[in-house]
């Protein structure tokens, strides 16, 4: 695996705070009603992607994830104002604007979603690991889910399968304690939800996934077991969201004391620690690429305000494959 160099900690902590900076416009531009329908943010996770990104072959391996999808894509090169436009519905965005805040797609940088439907995308990522298996790709797909996801009967299945068939998938499990509103401790006799993975003699562990290197670590060893033809690993990565579950949640579960507590693990304070620890950036540099970000940002959302909304023509366009099906004739007469 590559090494936690200065250059990694820097574009880390760059990539990290310009997310970071996105997701809160992103709740600013919700309260403004320019963002509509759900909206799931992803403050205090960052250092899940980052750490994977690290560890995977960015021109042959994919990423499938839930509907917490904005900053995924993003750490697999997808531009971000073509994601901001999405959010907004402009024909600009990623999926021409008819996808939404939970249904970010790029087929050029292997990122197939952004999925609504709980677990939905479990026995998808597996697909995808066969076909890269099938066609001898070499590749391998991580698949992301959250811990609500984990109580899933397609789950069981798709583990059972990727197990004996030795398909080359990670498989993540994003646990930031709460699935909606409902802890971890409350939907299951266990806490140790890698424990899964045991039933099924998958190996599995846990790790502290607000620390960017350790994600890579564990990434790294799990991708390179699939890519040599060993098979699928369940990762559970420990993890915290900042923010409630979507912007519909007042979060009456948690006190505002246990986010403050939780927010002393930063994963964005952390690296800018290590980095002024190892004397690779001065406060005064590590300033000048917040606002950096800060720019950034902003440009994307004049690229978003400057973008047409798609033809109503086109809301039919992407329904049916089948050009002639019956029903479109139907909707005509």
């Amino acid at each position: 695996m590559k090494e936690f160099s200065k250059e990694v900690y820097l574009k880390w902590y760059e990539d990290m705070t310009m997310w970071r900076r996105f997701e809160d416009k992103c709740r600013s531009l919700y309260l403004k009603q320019k963002i509509r329908g759900f909206l799931h943010l992803y403050n205090g996770q960052e250092a899940i992607p980052a750490g994977f990104t690290h560890a995977m072959d960015l021109t042959k391996d994919s990423m499938i994830t839930a509907y917490r999808c904005h900053i995924h894509p993003m750490a697999m090169g997808v531009d971000p104002k073509r994601i901001m436009a999405e959010l907004c519905g402009k024909a600009t965005g990623t999926s021409g604007g008819m996808g939404g805040s939970m249904h970010i797609f790029s087929k050029e940088h292997r990122f197939y979603g952004g999925h609504g439907i709980v677990g939905g995308q479990i026995p998808l990522g597996a697909g995808i690991a066969f076909a890269d298996k099938y066609f001898d790709r070499k590749a391998v797909n991580i698949c992301f889910f959250g811990d609500g996801a984990a109580r899933q009967g397609s789950l069981h299945e798709t583990f059972n399968m990727a197990m004996n068939w030795k398909l080359p998938v990670v498989f993540v499990v994003e646990n930031n304690q709460y699935a909606m509103g409902t802890s971890v401790k409350r939907t299951a006799n266990h806490e140790d939800i890698y424990k899964l993975g045991l039933g099924y003699e998958m190996p599995c562990l846990a790790v502290d996934a607000m620390d960017p290197e350790k994600v890579a670590e564990a990434a790294y060893e799990a991708i390179e077991r699939a890519r040599r033809g060993d098979g699928p690993t369940f990762i559970e990565a420990r993890t915290y969201r900042f923010r409630g579950h979507s912007m519909s949640d007042a979060e009456p579960y948690r006190s505002k004391d246990e986010v403050a507590i939780a927010k002393k693990d930063d994963p964005i304070e952390l690296i800018k620690a290590r980095i002024l620890e190892n004397n690779w950036a001065t406060e005064e540099e590590l300033e000048t690429m917040d606002n950096k970000s800060r720019d950034f940002v902003e440009e994307c959302i004049e690229f978003m305000e400057n973008s047409p909304y798609p033809d109503t023509e086109k809301i039919y366009e992407y329904v049916y494959a089948q050009e002639d099906y019956p029903f479109l004739d139907k909707l005509e007469n």
